[in-house]
């Protein structure tokens, strides 16, 4: 396994839309574990997609099984060619990304989805999901479609915010 490069805001990589997996192969699965190995050093990401790497394909990686949020989820999911095929409802909440490392912003997302997909072997499966995975979901899926967490906002003025990181000690780092 290697760790990938994560392309950063302003890469015109990450404002691309992604082509279908259509090989199921060797290859694929190793890049999965790479993708994986890149999602588990990144600081609390819950979320990954094979764009944010540089690579061109409909791939997303989510695990909320160890977030504090109180809905259910699905665990750990590879999706492959997720589409979403129903939405419901709209909820308010605060989303960071690991291509866009120094701000989180508000974004308004559907509350519950319904999702269709395929699993690492070409399999298909669908989802329903809801609250924080469903937002997890639609922010990764966005990636696929060259879409950033920014472009999302109502207002950069108001729902811009500059991420706070702190080093050991409790000094804010700079």
């Amino acid at each position: 396994m290697a760790m990938l490069e994560i392309l950063k805001l302003p890469d015109p990589r990450l404002k691309e839309v992604a082509q279908d997996v259509t090989q199921f192969d060797e290859g694929l699965q190793q890049f999965i574990a790479d993708l994986e190995e890149t999602r588990q050093a990144g600081p609390a990401a819950v979320g990954i997609a094979a764009p944010q790497v540089g690579r061109s394909q409909r791939i997303v990686i989510i695990d909320c099984s160890t977030t504090r949020k109180p809905v259910p989820n699905h665990g750990h999911l590879i999706l492959v060619n997720p589409e979403i095929i129903e939405w419901d409802g709209f909820e308010l909440g605060r989303e960071g990304c690991l291509s866009v490392p120094d701000y989180t912003g508000n974004v308004i997302r559907a509350e519950r989805i319904k999702l269709r997909t395929q699993d690492p072997q070409g399999e298909h499966h669908e989802y329903e999901m809801e609250g924080y995975e469903a937002r997890a979901l639609q922010h990764e899926v966005d990636h696929l479609d060259g879409i950033l967490f920014i472009d999302r906002l109502v207002s950069r003025r108001t729902d811009l915010f500059q991420r706070k990181v702190y080093q050991k000690g409790g000094k804010k780092k700079k």
